[in-house]
């Protein structure tokens, strides 16, 4: 059982620096601009010999009315409540500003357990700002540098009694922990999400088509930040819960737009890190807003999608207030065969993040694209299949050479992967691939999923073709043609 620690403190103190220091990762953007966190990030850390879980908030600030600032200062206030220890970040170079002293009352009351810290504190410019940090009433504050990694070792002090109050809890309920990991443990079924190995599903999209409200709409909280505004998500946030039994962890990326838009360092940092959940995801959930779906940005996002090779989901959203439901549904179905055929019989399906309307369809679609997604086909069953399409449509004949097809195997799952043993492998034109592609998906109920298909010569082992003859100098020497060179 390990304690869980959040890092709070103004914008712009280094709070995400330290995290990045502590799980030993660049999962928090960093930038000299204030107040890019806004969502809160947990991570495993690891510090010395303690391992624990830390969470990145957003700066605090004195806002408490319904603007964007005092949405984050609320986010921020309940992970201190949640959070077993609080962190209290201070910039040593700047000084205990006022809004310090308003915080650090807040926290005094809303958590036990509360370590100060004061940041960018290497060299001597920051004793004054050190030793102010003390009128604070919070004990001795801890003098560190996060982006350079001094006082660590400090910080590591200061944790380790709390770490000891809690691996005495964990003490007593052991017998408990030890029968629910063993109840998880399912080496069997390696295919199937567990506690310990979850499905991993990333949520891609246009900004603003409600994201992060369909997360929080899954896991039944507000954990992530959400509002009429445009661009809120700047962080990839995952979010581990239990989806209707299936254990699942689930990414919240920022929106994505044109290229050409993206002008800013750091909504290019965010895409970037949109970019990387959507490499680590299985399933990723295209979302779509209902009012204007299927825009060319949507496309490119789902073609990104099938290109990274995972399993896609098409979610279409705010259909609550669309008003000619029936008309608009046939129409997306006729734009989505037209406009993504790459995609061809993946899931879409019509949601409200806000009502909850569609989420149950949402996990069965998700979970359905999944299974074909790890779906494997015996070789003996692909190679009467590949008989069969060459008999109906064999492959062309190039120079009145026709290409053989020998035999076919499946080389990997996740997404399928099949290969193709055949003569001339580079004569073989794209749209005979894709008519194997095609029938692949309609024979073997693989509909959606990314395909790939690689063609292969066999190639020849007889290592003396293509080289030039020669007589053996023995010969020579024997038949009077010559002395036999050396």
């Amino acid at each position: 059982m390990s304690f869980t620690l959040a890092i709070v403190g103004r914008p712009n103190v280094g709070k995400s620096t330290l995290f990045n220091r502590l799980v030993g990762k660049r999962l928090a953007l960093v930038d000299d601009q204030p107040g890019v966190t806004r969502d809160l990030r947990e991570g495993e850390a690891r510090l010395g010999g303690l391992r624990f879980t830390v969470i990145d908030t957003a700066g605090l600030e004195e806002a408490t009315d319904e603007s964007l600032q005092g949405r984050m200062r609320r986010l921020t206030e309940r992970a201190v409540e949640m959070a077993d220890a609080c962190l209290f970040l201070v910039d040593g170079r700047v000084g205990i500003l006022p809004a310090d002293e308003v915080f650090a009352d807040i926290l005094r009351r809303k958590n036990a357990h509360v370590i100060l810290g004061a940041n960018k504190a290497e060299g001597k410019a920051a004793d004054a700002g050190v030793i102010e940090a003390y009128s604070l009433g919070l004990g001795e504050p801890v003098r560190m540098s996060a982006e350079h990694g001094e006082g660590m070792g400090e910080l590591l002090t200061a944790l380790e009694p709390i770490a000891k109050e809690f691996e005495a809890r964990a003490a007593e309920t052991a017998p408990e922990t030890e029968v629910d990991v063993d109840a998880d443990d399912d080496e069997d079924a390696p295919k199937v999400p567990t506690n310990e190995k979850p499905l991993q599903v990333a949520v891609i999209g246009r900004p603003n088509a409600g994201k992060s409200t369909l997360i929080n709409m899954l896991i039944g909280e507000d954990r992530l930040l959400t509002g009429p505004e445009a661009g809120i998500t700047r962080d990839s946030i995952s979010v581990k819960f239990d989806w209707n039994g299936t254990p699942t962890r689930i990414f919240d990326t920022a929106g994505m737009r044109k290229r050409a838009k993206v002008q800013e360092k750091l909504e290019k940092l965010s895409v970037s890190d949109g970019l990387r959940a959507v490499k680590f995801a299985e399933v990723v959930v295209v979302l779509l807003d209902a009012a204007i779906p299927f825009e060319q940005q949507d496309l490119r996002i789902a073609d990104l999608a099938e290109r990274e090779g995972r399993a896609v989901v098409i979610a279409v959203n705010k259909w609550d207030v669309e008003p000619e439901k029936q008309a608009k549904l046939k129409g997306l179905l006729e734009s989505f065969n037209r406009l993504l055929p790459q995609l061809r019989g993946a899931p879409l399906i019509t949601i409200s993040a806000k009502t909850g309307r569609g989420m149950d369809r949402l996990h069965e679609a998700v979970m359905r694209a999944y299974d074909v997604w790890n779906r494997r086909v015996k070789t003996a069953h692909l190679n009467g299949w590949l008989a069969e399409m060459v008999s109906a449509h064999p492959p062309p004949a190039p120079g009145g050479r026709r290409i053989k097809l020998r035999y076919m195997t499946q080389a990997k799952t996740r997404p399928p992967g099949f290969i193709v043993m055949c003569s001339h492998p580079d004569k073989l034109p794209e749209s005979y691939s894709r008519y194997l592609v095609n029938g692949l998906r309609e024979d073997f109920d693989m509909p959606g999923t990314p395909i790939r298909l690689t063609m292969r010569g066999q190639g020849d082992k007889n290592p003396y073709k293509n080289r030039k003859k020669s007589t053996p100098s023995r010969l020579r020497k024997h038949l009077g043609k010559g002395r036999a060179d050396d």
